[in-house]
C-alpha cells in the first residue's frame, strides 16, 4: 500500500452524523450524560478504525516527533493570544451584553481540585481532544475532500485552497456542538466556532498536531486561571 494514499477516510462523518442526530432527540433523552458522550465515544471508535485500516498514521495525524519545537513554539504564541482574548471576551464582554457566566462555576473543570487541572488534567484533554477534532476528524474531512471526491470529479470546481474551508468549518461546528460541550458551557460553546477554526487552520497550514495541542492546553489554562479568579 503506498503511504501517501489512506483509505477509510469516510468515517469521520460517523461522529458528525453522531452529532446531529442528538440534537433530535427527546430533551430527557439529551440531558443523559451518558448520550452526551455518544459522539465523542463515537469518534475515538472511528479513529480506531482509521488507523486499522492505514499505514504511516502518524504521519497523516502530524505527530512526527521532529514536528515538536515547532509545534510547542508556535502552539505557545497563539494559546496565549487566543486565551487572553478569549478571557476578555467571557469577563467583560459577556457580561456587558447581558450573557450569564456564572454558570462556569458549577462546570466539571470547576468541580475538579485545582492541583489535577494545572496542568495535568488540562493538557490531557487538549491531547485528546485535539487528536480527535482536528488529527482525525479535520484530517480525514480535508483528505475526504481533496482525494475522494476530487477523483470522482465531484469536488467544488473551485482552487483548492478555498475548497478545503468546507471541512475546516464543518470540523469546527462538531466542536462546538458537541454535546457535552453545550451541555457544560451554554451559550458560551459558541466560542469553540473560532477556537475550532483557528485551531484547524493552524493544523491545515503546518500538519502539526503539537501546535494546536499547545495552543489548545495554553488557552486553556489562560482561561482557566482567569475565570477562576474572577468567579471562584
Amino acid at each position: 500500500m503506498n503511504p501517501n494514499s489512506e483509505r477509510a477516510a469516510e468515517v469521520a462523518f460517523l461522529p458528525i452524523v453522531c452529532t446531529a442526530s442528538f440534537y433530535v432527540l427527546p430533551l430527557n433523552w439529551q440531558s443523559n450524560i451518558s448520550i452526551q458522550f455518544i459522539p465523542q465515544i463515537s469518534a475515538y471508535l472511528a479513529l480506531g478504525l482509521w488507523v486499522y485500516y492505514n499505514v504511516e498514521c502518524v504521519a497523516k495525524l502530524g505527530l512526527q516527533a521532529y514536528k515538536i519545537p515547532g509545534g510547542i513554539k508556535w502552539g505557545t504564541l497563539t494559546g496565549i493570544i487566543l486565551g487572553s482574548f478569549n478571557a476578555f471576551l467571557i469577563l467583560y464582554i459577556v457580561p456587558a451584553l447581558g450573557g450569564n457566566i456564572l454558570l462556569l462555576r458549577d462546570t466539571p473543570h470547576a468541580q475538579i481540585p485545582y492541583w489535577v487541572m494545572m496542568p495535568w488534567f488540562i493538557l490531557c484533554i487538549a491531547c485528546a481532544v485535539e487528536l480527535n477534532f482536528r488529527g482525525f476528524l479535520l484530517g480525514r474531512l480535508v483528505s475526504y475532500w481533496t482525494t475522494t471526491l476530487q477523483a470522482r470529479h465531484l469536488s467544488p470546481k473551485r482552487p483548492q485552497k478555498f475548497w478545503v474551508l468546507y471541512p475546516l468549518l464543518l470540523s469546527a461546528l462538531t466542536f462546538s456542538f458537541d454535546p457535552f460541550m453545550v451541555a457544560t458551557f451554554g451559550s458560551l460553546h459558541w466560542i469553540a466556532v473560532w477556537d475550532g477554526l483557528i485551531w484547524g487552520w493552524m493544523w491545515i497550514r503546518m500538519t502539526n498536531l503539537y501546535a494546536v495541542m499547545t495552543a489548545h492546553a495554553i488557552e486553556v489554562i489562560i482561561l482557566y486561571l482567569a475565570v477562576r479568579t474572577a468567579l471562584l
